[in-house]
């Protein structure tokens, strides 16, 4: 009976990331689950309890044998005790992929450009590579910085003391506006948000939008700033296009009167950072 006891255990231990962050939900010593996954040892009637209300199923069904309790589960996928043993946080995300519409036609690759909210005064260009996967829509953004003081001197700074960063995220198509979360992956210690208008064209060129953050550094100063996404294609020199990641000086003449014009229209009505 242990033995099933702890077969059925790992079973239901394998609808979340592992064992150590079941042990900490319940409150069990990590040492003494093990004894039970094990068959070594058996949950006393109040842990029995707990362990079976926190998974979902009754005290006495723990005991099965393996095959049985197996079906047993597998039988109530669609009941709530699936929602016991998800996510919660992609349970809160599953409407979102109902309601949002297509962004396939948007897959692809992007030059980002934006103000840099790190060192004002200049503009950042980010790669940007959005795809589909498995129904969703993700996307990755490489940034790299030069330190302030090489930026305030030329560009004087060396390309092993710029500061890089990739950013992960999912994207939605939500009544004509494409909203998109990010967290930087390399620290873990930020997200950003971004909110870009669609483009209603038959081929995708420049998007206009907003981008929320914080800069880095000591101060993590939360700023806004107007965002352009320049459409690449789907297949593009990605060494070539890394290779102008960067920020630049708003008038470096890579940077055309257009993606200027377009960072610069910043207005603020009735106490609201806007863009038309």
């Amino acid at each position: 009976m242990a033995e099933s006891l702890g077969d059925n255990l790992k079973l239901l231990c394998s609808h979340y990331r592992s064992i150590a962050e079941v042990c900490r939900k319940l409150a069990i010593n990590r040492g003494q689950f093990n004894k039970y996954l094990s068959g070594q040892s058996r949950p006393t009637a109040y842990n029995l309890k707990r362990i079976g209300d926190f998974f979902g199923v009754e005290a006495y069904e723990l005991s099965l044998p393996s095959e049985q309790f197996a079906s047993l589960i597998g039988a109530r996928v669609s009941a709530p005790l699936a929602r016991d043993l998800g996510d919660p946080l992609l349970e809160m995300l599953q409407p979102l992929r109902q309601l949002s519409s297509s962004l396939a036609r948007y897959c692809g690759y992007y030059f980002e450009y934006a103000n840099c909210m790190s060192v004002p005064g200049q503009i950042l260009l980010s790669l940007v590579h959005l795809r589909e996967e498995r129904g969703s829509y993700l996307f990755e953004r490489q940034e790299r910085q030069e330190p302030a003081s090489g930026v305030a001197g030329g560009g004087a700074g060396k390309a092993e003391d710029w500061v890089r960063c990739r950013y992960l995220g999912t994207a939605f198509n939500l009544q004509d506006r494409l909203f998109l979360i990010d967290y930087e992956s390399l620290t873990g210690n930020e997200m950003s948000q971004t909110v870009l208008i669609p483009s209603f064209k038959s081929r995708i060129g420049r998007l206009n939008g907003l981008k929320t953050g914080v800069s880095s550094g000591d101060l993590r100063t939360p700023a806004c700033t107007r965002v352009v996404w320049d459409y690449l294609g789907t297949d593009i020199n990605r060494v070539n296009a890394y290779r102008q990641v960067m920020l630049y000086s708003p008038d470096d003449p890579r940077i055309d009167a257009d993606i200027r014009q377009r960072l610069a229209g910043a207005r603020i009505r009735d106490g609201l950072f806007a863009i038309d």
